[in-house]
């Protein structure tokens, strides 16, 4: 691989990218890779490239990033590279904190935040664990066989089997680029009042709820009524809180 096969536009991107990742997983094989790849610019076109890489920059560090989180993604990836057994600590959604074999498989880097891809043994199946909720961990000698499914596909399967609900909900003009972000433009009707109705499908899971209160005071759930129900029930024991 030489300059006359990547051009400055190529290379720049690929940099782009190769150093952020490395900025988060701190992993010597991708500063090998960027090391090189930056062997191959020629040095009239140094200034170039800087200038190039200044025009589109990809920002993946997640938010609360941390020197710890820092070191246990490092080691996460370390451990997926050598086929090694993990033993963590981990708090799921409902606070419960319970101690894991598991053969870790993909990190992956979704929505800001880092989440690890494993076989988790006391399951005895593939889970999805978020990297944030592992508060102790240990890489053990013991070395596993990768199997054959992947995070793709588990996922994929996952997303055929999952309930699906159509969630209807009635927005303030005032989250208006809120709206737009989240949700797909056919799936907005502006009303006459100004409000928004948002009509759109989701697997009925419980992170539906963080996405509702992430509104605030600037939305109603029309329907589904079980979750209109259930937000209200929500809504009165917080509000119970501050009486």
């Amino acid at each position: 691989m030489n300059h006359q096969v990547l051009t400055i536009n190529n290379l720049s991107s690929l940099l782009s990218v190769l150093k952020d990742i490395n900025s988060t997983v701190d992993d010597i094989e991708l500063e090998s890779s960027i090391e090189k790849l930056q062997n191959i610019v020629p040095d009239n076109k140094m200034d170039h490239l800087k200038i190039q890489s200044e025009q589109i920059i990809i920002d993946l560090h997640p938010y609360g990033d941390s020197p710890a989180q820092k070191k246990l993604v490092k080691t996460l990836r370390q451990a997926i590279t050598q086929t090694r057994l993990l033993t963590i600590d981990y708090r799921n959604y409902d606070n419960v904190v319970s101690n894991r074999k598991i053969e870790p498989m993909s990190l992956i880097f979704k929505n800001y935040t880092w989440y690890l891809f494993a076989y988790c043994l006391l399951k005895d199946d593939f889970r999805l664990f978020r990297v944030s909720r592992i508060k102790d961990y240990h890489m053990e000698e013991q070395l596993f066989k990768r199997r054959e499914k992947s995070y793709h596909e588990i996922i994929a399967l996952e997303n055929e089997q999952a309930k699906m609900i159509e969630l209807v909900l009635k927005v303030s003009p005032l989250m208006k680029s809120r709206v737009e972000d989240i949700f797909n433009e056919e799936d907005i009707e502006m009303l006459e009042t100004g409000e928004l109705l948002v009509t759109a499908r989701f697997p009925e899971k419980d992170w539906l709820f963080s996405l509702i209160f992430s509104f605030g005071e600037h939305v109603e759930v029309l329907a589904p009524q079980e979750m209109r129900e259930s937000v209200a029930s929500k809504l009165k024991l917080m509000a119970n809180k501050y009486q």
